[in-house]
């Protein structure tokens, strides 16, 4: 990683196999969720001193409600005390934090932690960390149509009106760059359902680890492939 642009801008990481690295070692699955909490902080802390700009993190899917209520009740509190504890960190290392998703899911404890978050670090300059909650990108997508139909149908917008550009300014992620590398751990090929629209042109890397175990060294070797591929957005 020589040059500016081995460096993705933007790094998003789907970030599974939790429960398999639990149940591998015969201890709850609310421990690998826990284990996994420290490859965050890492994924973070690697991002900022390698000078990543955003990076989005897949932390709780639209899908992940249909879990036993003891899993996501427990997923919740550890959101809460994840986003209380690391909230001073967020503070002194400039990291920006944001939510993407259907939020208002989220038990009111749980957005009222991530609210003030949101709030108190709103003016830090450094790494952006975008936390997918509540998130589907089939329900993202259809969000989307249908506010862009509202304005349609109200004559703010005409169909003629409607191009790529447009449809992303109505995403959640309207804010934020493309990703440029999309991560997924514990060998799945699958996306998941996850940034189906922004990662058209994102490369992927798969590791074969689950997420508690990919560490600093995983996340620069990821970073490390990226650099390898030339990127031609559909040239020669």
């Amino acid at each position: 990683m020589d040059t500016e642009n081995d460096i993705p801008r933007h790094i998003a990481i789907i970030m599974d196999g939790n429960g398999r690295w639990a149940n591998t070692r015969g201890l709850p699955r609310g421990e690998g969720h826990r284990v996994g909490a420290e490859s965050v902080r890492e994924a973070v802390e690697t991002c900022r001193q390698i000078g990543v700009d955003y990076l989005t993190l897949f932390a709780f899917s639209s899908e992940n409600w249909n879990r036993p209520k003891k899993e996501i009740n427990s997923l919740m509190k550890l959101l809460e005390r994840f986003l209380r504890d690391k909230l001073p960190e967020m503070l002194q290392q400039n990291v920006r934090l944001h939510a993407i998703g259907r939020l208002d899911m989220l038990p009111d404890s749980c957005r009222k932690e991530i609210d003030q978050a949101i709030k108190k670090t709103r003016n830090n300059t450094g790494l952006n960390l975008i936390l997918a909650l509540s998130y589907g990108s089939r329900e993202e997508i259809v969000d989307a149509t249908r506010n862009i139909a509202l304005k349609v149908a109200s004559g703010e917008l005409t169909p003629e009106d409607i191009d790529p550009a447009l449809f992303s300014d109505h995403l959640y992620t309207s804010q934020f760059p493309d990703p440029d590398l999309l991560i997924r751990t514990s060998g799945e090929l699958r996306i998941s359902n996850f940034l189906l629209w922004q990662i058209s042109y994102s490369e992927i890397v798969i590791s074969p680890k689950n997420w508690p175990d990919f560490r600093n060294a995983d996340l620069r070797a990821a970073i490390g492939e990226y650099a390898q591929r030339n990127r031609r957005f559909g040239k020669v």
